[in-house]
């Protein structure tokens, strides 16, 4: 079973209580992991889209990556906007723990599947876009994607489907951003994307299919704090659809 989650804003070093965005974050990561050791089995795989701890340097992300490794299956993990402690993927790769791996303009053969995927950012047509600061990273993201879904490609060979992991939502107002459009000419399956919080955005996000892709929102505050089946690969198991925004 291929699961994911997102948004778990770990701070095990330097405390950063989520309950002061609201409520429902009352600690959540212990609803996270209860959530998690009920429904995912050693065997399977957990992808989490980024924003995987506040830690500003990586040795004070280390116990928050030993916090997810502590849990059951194989953990796949990309980059978020606010994980700075990510500032080199081949010294996050020497530091990692047994179970976890990371996909940053690459791919993954997960045996059955393959999995690729980049941060993302947000588009020239965002509100608050600045193109002073945010086109060069935009540009780089939309390179690192190319980079991804070519290397998954590659491994997929045809046979495999291909699961893409971004950060940042990739449409906007439900238009495909250039990741989008992207992700669907590559001939992904599904994606999993992401960073909203609110319940205003959960409940204009654009998910289900969408020009042969399954788009699937991740936030684990949306997700009510546990994982959930990836969509569109055909073998979700029953009761992991979330909840509705509240």
């Amino acid at each position: 079973m291929i699961w994911t989650i997102s948004d778990l804003h770990l701070s095990s070093v330097k405390p950063k209580p989520m309950d002061i965005f609201g409520d429902r974050w009352k600690q959540h990561p212990q609803r996270v992991a209860a959530a998690w050791r009920a429904r995912v089995r050693d065997a399977d795989t957990v992808l989490i889209a980024g924003d995987i701890s506040w830690a500003l340097k990586l040795p004070e992300a280390l116990p928050d990556l030993a916090w997810i490794d502590a849990l059951p299956g194989r953990k796949v993990l990309s980059r978020g906007n606010h994980d700075y402690w990510w500032e080199s993927t081949g010294r996050v790769r020497r530091q990692l723990p047994p179970s976890l791996a990371v996909v940053q303009g690459d791919a993954l053969d997960l045996g059955d599947v393959v999995v690729c995927g980049t941060r993302g950012w947000i588009t020239p047509d965002t509100p608050g876009f600045k193109p002073d600061e945010d086109q060069v990273v935009y540009n780089r993201e939309l390179i690192r994607l190319d980079l991804a879904l070519q290397a998954a490609r590659k491994l997929a060979a045809g046979a495999k489907p291909i699961v893409v992991m971004v950060h940042y939502p990739p449409f906007l107002d439900h238009r495909p951003t250039e990741f989008a459009r992207r992700i669907a000419a590559s001939g992904a399956v599904a994606c999993v994307y992401g960073h909203l919080h609110r319940p205003h955005d959960w409940a204009v996000a654009t998910q289900g299919v969408v020009d042969g892709v399954y788009y699937q929102l991740t936030s684990c505050d949306y997700l009510g704090f546990g994982p959930v089946a990836v969509r569109g690969l055909g073998h979700e198991a029953a009761g992991t659809v979330p909840p509705p925004p509240e």
